[in-house]
């Protein structure tokens, strides 16, 4: 009689934002998973749950150190994510990326593992296509500020389809677009944990530029599942593949929609465009509808509920706004959204 072995999943950038999501999805799914992270960006209050589970474990360790371990499934997430975090030690960044991808697709090669890349849409850098489509090959600065990011996810893109036709290699390649929800830093600087935060302490809103540009949100929940869906895919089915909602909304939109959310009274303020910051951001889906019969199913405006309810209990936690003015945000957003 067969033996059932339990499938071995290796998540680098376990404990992160998207990361601890993944691990979760993975574990409800049946697999053993190896969770590694440098802690750099990730964080153990993501994970802290799942550290009594039998089929979880935890690995302290950088991806641009090689790694030896027994795997059947590998997701690379791991690399900074916001220009905050990115920007911070650019040269560790792009080292990150691509030194990470050769390790892991080291990894991969010897071990015969499925092999999938969290690239971004940053890739496309500020598109002079839009919406964008996996086939336009962008408009991206070499020598900029956030080229660290952007480039480095390129070249991984690079190199794991080098593997694949150099060495047969199993790759899956996804390139996210804005995500949000639960377990998002307070202090990454995206636009959706800024704007939330800001609002919750009754701070000023602080939108870059006149408001005008585009962006597209994903709520994790969606996200996950196009990864799942992404690494259960046909062999032949190797990407790239746009991950994201195409529903786009004006910064300044959001902005007002969080204010309501969240009953708050902050103003406005608007201060000058950071360098290379894309003025619109749109995937493409068609592919993931076709190839993968996925498509997002979360509102912006229920996802930003649960976002903003995971913000009210952290930053009541931290003592960062009082018990009163918490519960009366809470109550007022549970009002409107009822």
């Amino acid at each position: 009689m067969a033996v059932e072995v339990q499938q071995r999943a290796l998540v680098t950038g376990g404990a992160g934002f998207l990361g601890s999501f993944l691990c979760e999805r993975l574990i409800e799914d049946g697999r053993d998973v190896v969770c590694v992270d440098n802690f750099f960006t990730g964080r153990k209050r993501n994970i802290a749950h799942l550290m009594s589970n039998p089929n979880f474990e935890v690995l302290r360790h950088d991806v641009t150190i090689p790694l030896y371990l027994e795997v059947d499934e590998i997701y690379n997430l791991a690399c900074p994510a916001s220009p905050v975090h990115y920007q911070y030690d650019p040269v560790s960044t792009t080292k990150t990326s691509v030194h990470g991808a050769i390790n892991m697709l080291g990894l991969a090669k010897r071990t015969k593992a499925r092999i999938f890349q969290a690239s971004t849409s940053e890739v496309y850098g500020d598109p002079l296509v839009h919406p964008q489509r996996e086939d336009y090959w962008g408009h991206v600065n070499p020598i900029g500020p956030r080229s660290c990011y952007d480039e480095g996810k390129r070249c991984a893109e690079t190199l794991f389809f080098d593997y694949w036709r150099q060495f047969q290699l199993k790759i899956k390649v996804a390139r996210i677009f804005n995500t949000y929800g639960p377990r998002m830093r307070p202090d990454d600087g995206r636009v959706v944990s800024n704007f939330i935060v800001q609002a919750l302490m009754g701070q000023p809103i602080t939108i870059y530029g006149d408001g005008t540009q585009t962006r597209s949100f994903c709520y994790v929940d969606d996200l996950i599942d196009g990864f799942i869906a992404m690494m259960h895919s046909p062999a032949d089915m190797t990407g790239p593949i746009n991950i994201g909602n195409p529903n786009e909304f004006k910064i300044g939109e959001l902005a007002e929609l969080v204010i309501e959310l969240t009953n708050s009274r902050s103003e406005i303020v608007h201060k000058a465009l950071p360098v290379n910051d894309p003025k619109q951001r749109q995937p493409d889906i068609s592919l993931a509808k076709d190839a993968l019969n996925w498509e997002p199913k979360v509102k912006l405006r229920e996802g930003l509920v649960k976002t903003i309810a995971y913000f009210d209990g952290f930053l009541r936690e931290k003592g960062a706004i009082g018990e009163d003015s918490a519960a009366n945000l809470t109550s007022k957003r549970d009002e409107r959204v009822s």
